[in-house]
């Protein structure tokens, strides 16, 4: 048994959609799951009705909504025979008035609260899937559509939802195997999922990567397949650097490290539950579905060079802290540390020197609050507009010149802070934003002069 996940750009037309369905039959042996996201951009699209609709602007926020349902019944239309008459139809009518009741609520309480948000969004992938598995059936292929709030089972952080895994893989069992194993496929929502007392969730953006990670390991499948716009993990990002070559193989260890330092490719939760299994994820270019793509396994070729990818995270910012006289050493950093653990904040470089604290974390508007809070210990100072850039490569562990080498080429650039060593595999340098093309530029020159075939396309 097989996950067959597919993104938001490998569905959002009617060619797409067909070559998704070519891209399964002949997988079918292998019995697939599929997992699908929202059609395109529906999810950003729906995000912003509900903050128009919050927000007052019934108008705007009803020509939207408008604009995806003409786009979804379109789509159908070209897709499904006799559409006007189909039961996609009627459930696809009933989620936009289902969405008008949802809006009209908002424009009267002028409050878009998390949980409401996730319900809105949560259509996105309820109309894909709807669609898509009425396809996979007029196309022969025997679909059968599940919804994922039965089985994906969170907390109640809406839209940043965390599984509740020993449940969730339990109901993903009692739902799921019983279709496989009768020889139907089952299409399931990706990023969304429900509380134990049944609020809808939402697993953050790019979420369906995630969902499809759990459903294999649910099911102990023999591979996760990712199937995306691009054609796997690459050297550096394509859009910052041209040059950037495919990594063909890759460990599980350098997957995770790439995705909470900035990698796009994933999200960050994926690679976890698919490593406890050890069970391969593979991530492939739905538009060029011959492609070599990416394998993430537990025991990949490394190859001769120094590291695997280089990748980005902006914008950051650095908060340095210097506590009062008054408090101890001991004291300050216990409180600091329970206020990243009450604010749910996880550093991307952290050090210390006697008890001051500086700390690299993501850049966002709530930040003079967090100030504020750890303020109470001591004084609070922000440097903004900076980014952090990680080299990553399980060949690192043998590296013994790596920051001469890189301290030789980046001479003349601005480097604030390093973190080498508390990953074996990751050197991570927080540099000025307006830097980080010139800097992967400088890097991936020295360490991809002569990429490994065996490793890199």
């Amino acid at each position: 048994m097989i996950v067959m996940k597919f993104g938001g750009t490998s569905i959002e037309d009617a060619p797409s959609i067909e070559r998704v369905v070519e891209i399964v039959r002949p997988r079918l042996h292998l019995k697939p799951v599929v997992v699908n996201s929202a059609m395109g951009k529906t999810t950003r699209k729906l995000l912003a009705i509900a903050q128009l609709s919050a927000a007052g602007m019934d108008g705007e926020a009803a020509a939207m909504l408008n604009e995806v349902r003409r786009h979804h019944f379109e789509l159908s239309e070209t897709l499904i025979l006799n559409f006007d008459k189909s039961d996609t139809r009627i459930k696809l009518e009933q989620y936009f008035e289902d969405l008008q009741k949802l809006l009209g609520g908002l424009s009267i309480l002028r409050e878009l609260t998390l949980r409401s948000q996730d319900k809105i969004l949560s259509y996105g992938e309820l109309m894909a899937t709807a669609i898509i598995a009425s396809v996979f059936r007029e196309r022969g292929i025997n679909a059968i559509l599940c919804d994922a709030r039965d089985f994906i089972i969170t907390n109640e952080r809406f839209s940043q939802a965390e599984s509740i895994k020993k449940l969730t893989y339990k109901r993903i069992y009692e739902h799921i195997h019983p279709i496989v194993e009768s020889n139907s496929m089952p299409v399931i929502q990706g990023f969304i999922g429900s509380t134990r007392d049944g609020a809808t969730t939402t697993l953050g953006f790019e979420g369906s990567d995630f969902s499809a990670s759990l459903v294999g390991s649910a099911l102990n499948a023999s591979s996760i397949q990712i199937w995306k716009d691009v054609s796997g993990i690459m050297t550096a990002d394509p859009s910052v650097f041209a040059g950037a070559h495919t990594v063909k193989t890759i460990s599980f260890a350098e997957a995770e490290e790439l995705t909470f330092f900035g990698a796009k490719i994933l999200h960050p939760s994926t690679i976890e539950p698919a490593h406890q299994k050890n069970i391969p994820v593979h991530i492939y270019n739905s538009k060029q579905p011959d492609a070599v793509g990416t394998v993430i396994t537990a025991h990949p070729n490394h190859g001769t060079n120094l590291i695997k990818s280089i990748t980005y995270k902006k914008p950051v910012c650095i908060m340095y802290v210097k506590p009062d006289n008054s408090v101890s050493p001991y004291v300050f950093l216990k409180s600091v540390f329970d206020i990243l653990d009450r604010e749910r904040i996880t550093p991307y470089v952290i050090t210390t020197a006697v008890a001051n604290v500086a700390l690299v974390i993501s850049d966002t508007e709530d930040r003079e609050h967090l100030a504020e809070d750890l303020g109470h210990f001591g004084k609070v100072s922000i440097t903004r507009e900076k980014a952090t850039i990680s080299l990553v490569g399980e060949n690192l562990r043998t590296a013994n010149d790596l920051a001469t080498t890189v301290f030789k080429n980046l001479d003349g650039l601005n480097i604030d802070m390093i973190s080498f060593g508390a990953s074996p595999i990751n050197f991570t340098l927080v540099v000025d934003e307006t830097d980080v093309p010139s800097i992967i530029a400088k890097l991936h020159e020295i360490f991809f002069q002569d990429p490994d075939p065996e490793v890199f396309e």
